[in-house]
């Protein structure tokens, strides 16, 4: 692999330059007010990005996958039950997550290249009279499959079903990157990380509490301990973590929540839509198709391409590596050697884009694929110069 080209994997994604500095600093007491002066506003500026006025947002060393468990034990005790939809590979370990601490799940299987099916969630949580359900889970990105949920949609199931469940939602490859709208929809706990469209390496999750979830944590009897929110408010009230926190990674979160914002949240989601419609105009000119089922759940961070039947996709991203020295993402679960995936999030623009259009339509060419070499990059190419990109990621 070669450290100067872009990466197109899903995350972690490319770090701009100014926020790898921000991350490269000197050692400092971290139960010193200079400690405050870094987390307190690194944390005012996620609570923006989640368009909130009212969350409170906790920073664990951690992944995506730590954010998760926070959600679920602070707020949910063994044996209650939670409803959830499989469809894709990471619902699928949400689920499993789940499983693992004890708690009752009602699965409503779903085709991988499908959004949630709110109306099949409306349906259940209608049903369920003496609200046994605490709460429901909702995957807003499915990475391993390109496929975006209606998350207002989820929102108005759990509303036209009077019912009181918790909305726990998996933000991981959207927040930051597409429009996520955490008080109006009514989520309750919504959950990232830093390594995608915060533009910064793995190392933290990132999870937002609404005072619904915050009251729901007086009465969860699931074991926890370092993800427990009530000793991370302790420690924030004395500029402090219960632990040692990763200090150079939440004074780029600072920096990355500075950056988005200046750039404008709505620009950064145009961006990712702009250059979406880019690849997506590539992987028609190619004559291949998503596995998103549905314009309306395509998602603007991730392109699933699937390939032929008689060819293995894997073999893209494996050539990709070895002769061109750039990185795609590989197919997941039931859709492994079926797809290759392109990410496009974070820091990207219109012209890195198309550097991973091209390699990944020389590979195709590469294999034997029936690619005519350069429609892709001519069709994004098309469509990129009819767009407007007045903002290229302004300072990155």
């Amino acid at each position: 692999m070669s450290f100067q080209n872009p990466v197109f994997i899903p995350g972690p994604t490319n770090i701009p330059e100014s926020l790898r500095k921000a991350c490269d600093m000197p050692t400092i007491d971290h139960r010193s007010p200079l400690f405050g002066q870094i987390l307190h506003p690194a944390r005012a500026g996620v609570k923006k990005v989640l368009k909130s006025e009212t969350a409170e947002v906790f920073i664990f060393p951690s992944t995506g996958t730590g954010g998760w468990e926070t959600a679920m034990t602070n707020t949910l005790s063994a044996g209650e039950k939670v409803l959830a939809a499989r469809n894709g590979m990471f619902s699928h370990r949400w689920i499993d997550m789940c499983q693992r601490h004890d708690l009752d799940v009602c699965i409503v299987e779903t085709p991988w290249g499908d959004g949630l099916p709110a109306d099949k969630y409306e349906a259940i949580l209608t049903a369920d009279k003496n609200h046994e359900i605490k709460a429901v889970l909702a995957t807003h990105n499915e990475t391993a499959t390109g496929v975006k949920s209606d998350i207002a949609a989820v929102r108005a199931a759990l509303d036209a079903a009077n019912h009181p469940a918790l909305l726990f939602v998996d933000g991981v490859s959207s927040i930051a990157s597409m429009d996520f709208r955490m008080d109006e929809w009514g989520v309750d706990v919504a959950v990232t990380g830093s390594q995608k469209g915060f533009m910064l390496s793995a190392g933290l999750a990132i999870v937002g509490f609404s005072q619904k979830a915050m009251e729901a944590t007086q009465s969860a009897k699931l074991p926890r301990t370092f993800f427990d929110v009530a000793d991370m408010g302790k420690g924030y009230a004395n500029n402090a973590y219960p632990y040692t926190p990763a200090v150079g990674l939440l004074n780029g979160l600072n920096e990355s929540c500075k950056m988005l914002l200046d750039e404008g949240i709505e620009n950064v989601f145009a961006r990712h839509t702009r250059i979406a419609n880019g690849v997506r105009s590539a992987v028609a000119a190619w004559g291949l198709e998503l596995c998103a089922n549905d314009v309306s759940v395509y998602s603007d961070t991730v392109s699933a391409i699937r390939t032929p039947d008689s060819f293995d996709a894997t073999e893209i991203v494996t050539h990709a590596a070895s002769k061109y020295g750039v990185a795609f993402g590989v197919g997941l679960g039931e859709v492994a050697g079926k797809v290759f995936r392109i990410g496009h999030l974070g820091s990207l623009t219109d012209v890195m884009a198309l550097s991973g259009i091209a390699t990944a339509e020389m590979c195709m060419v590469d294999l034997g694929l029936n690619i005519e070499l350069g429609s892709g990059v001519a069709a994004a190419q098309e469509f990129y110069r009819g767009s407007t990109a007045d903002n290229q990621m302004g300072a990155a």
